[in-house]
């Protein structure tokens, strides 16, 4: 594998996450967004699931084409999961943890 295959440019599905002050979370290299509330925001990215858990949760931009997301609201947690199929679905490994 090349350096430019590990290194993508930006705007080519590079992942990058920024939490200020755990109210302002900005998210690039989204591919999708699976669910989301006000408590949980589940979305695919270019280096898996990312699991948004915090209170009032509230998607201020989207912007699928770009790959860029920007949440407002207190964040507590970022999880990444990898997907398997034995583990189920998104909505059945969110709520059992």
């Amino acid at each position: 594998m090349s350096f430019d295959e590990k290194n993508p440019r930006p705007g080519e599905g590079a992942h990058r996450v920024t939490l200020d002050a755990r109210s302002r979370l900005t998210v690039s290299g989204v591919d999708g967004v699976e669910s989301f509330d006000e408590n949980s925001i589940v979305m695919s990215t270019s280096e898996g699931s990312l699991i948004i858990r915090g209170e009032d949760l509230h998607i201020e931009k989207l912007s699928l084409d770009g790959g860029d997301l920007l949440v407002e609201g207190t964040v507590d947690s970022l999880t990444y999961e990898e997907a398997d199929p034995r583990q189920g679905s998104f909505l059945g490994r969110l709520f059992r943890g």
